[in-house]
């Protein structure tokens, strides 16, 4: 049996949201700084780096910690690692402080929110001291605890999306720690990064539904309808992106677009590349896939890149053909061909950190534009 709704939105909710996305913003776009830039395990132990809150300020700090055997301290790389975990923690406490906003007049809201947190604040030293398994099953409990409440709750008000919001952010943290604790696993490293896009998503329609600045049009239900699509086969694109980068094949086709290695259709092997899975304890820096692997992987990017640039430019069209949505048209039609064009520079110019990076933001941008449709698209009040 639901519980009805009971909660008003705290007047200042809406300012707390936005925080939190334009934090979520810069998580995701520094998150894929230090990914491209091979620091990803530069702090060896998590959460912290070489035993340190911050990080060491010369090898000689980090010299006697146990993390060393596992990597060698790298003083230009750790600061990165680190002030993304600080930055994601920060998000994490921005996040906890919306749920218990927006869930304080649900029956048991604020008792639940807590006892999750608290079970997950047990967790972290326990993983610290190496008591791996009692902390997942605490971390896992927890998750148990808020997606047992938001689901209990009647309807996707702010309450119940603030609170999912809180399950995945957790679930982030684990996916961060078997980052580093598994050796950039690329299904991990994939998950993480969509983890990161799936929070920001939630957090922009809490955003924009406490706002509460609906766009009212007659035919708003077919359009969202166009949106959701737009946004499933983005969510294939940059699923298909985390996992090139996880496997180090961006430049499997070496420099040539939009051939491959000269050809059309070079030897590849789709089977190969696609092996989500494959055991514990090999580390994945720099890729373990053999040359028609990478290709293959490579070439379903660009394939479903063309799927992608083609729906989006006849969204973009029907928004631009919608009265009140040219802006919106506008945006979209600017973004999908900047995508593109960073994308084909980043082979090219043989991925330059700086058009990486920009080719990540851009996608995220494509994915604020969506979504706020998402969130902003209603009918008419009769």
């Amino acid at each position: 049996m639901t519980e009805p709704v009971k909660s008003v939105p705290y007047k200042h909710l809406h300012r707390i949201a936005w925080l939190a996305v334009a934090l979520a913003m810069c998580v995701i776009v520094f998150g894929a700084f230090v990914r491209l830039s091979n620091a990803g395990l530069s702090c060896p132990d998590w959460p912290t780096c070489y035993g340190r809150a911050t990080w060491p300020g010369a090898t000689h700090e980090a010299a006697e910690h146990a993390a060393t055997a596992i990597r060698p301290f790298d003083t230009t790389k750790a600061w990165r690692e680190q002030v993304h975990r600080h930055i994601a923690a920060t998000l994490g406490l921005l996040v906890l402080v919306l749920a218990l906003l927006a869930a304080r007049r649900r029956r048991l809201g604020i008792a639940q929110i807590l006892a999750a947190t608290g079970l997950v604040a047990i967790a972290i030293p326990l993983y610290m001291h190496g008591q791996h398994v009692a902390a997942s099953v605490l971390a896992i409990a927890a998750e148990a605890i808020l997606l047992f409440a938001a689901f209990r709750w009647s309807n996707l008000d702010h309450a119940r999306v603030a609170v999912l919001t809180l399950a995945v952010i957790i679930f982030q943290a684990l996916l961060g720690m078997w980052t580093v604790t598994w050796l950039l696993k690329p299904i991990v490293v994939m998950g993480h990064l969509l983890g990161g896009l799936l929070t920001f998503s939630l957090l922009l329609w809490l955003a924009w539904r406490a706002t509460d600045l609906p766009i009212r049009l007659a035919d708003a239900l077919a359009l969202r309808k166009w949106v959701i699509a737009g946004l499933m086969v983005l969510g294939v694109q940059i699923a298909l992106g985390g996992w090139t980068s996880a496997n180090y094949a961006a430049l499997s086709c070496g420099t040539d677009f939009p051939k491959c290695v000269g050809q059309w259709w070079p030897p590849h092997d789709f089977g190969e590349g696609f092996v989500l899975w494959r055991g514990i304890g090999v580390d994945y820096e720099g890729g373990v896939l053999d040359g028609a692997a990478r290709i293959s992987i490579q070439l379903a990017h660009r394939m479903m890149a063309v799927v992608v640039f083609v729906y989006l430019l006849l969204l973009a069209v029907r928004l631009l053909r919608t009265p009140g949505m040219r802006g919106w048209g506008t945006l979209l039609g600017l973004l999908t061909l900047l995508q593109v064009g960073l994308g084909i520079a980043n082979v090219k110019l043989a991925l330059p950190l700086h058009v990486a990076v920009a080719h990540n933001a851009s996608a995220l941008l494509l994915l604020f534009v969506l979504v706020s449709l998402l969130a902003r698209l209603r009918e008419p009040e009769h």
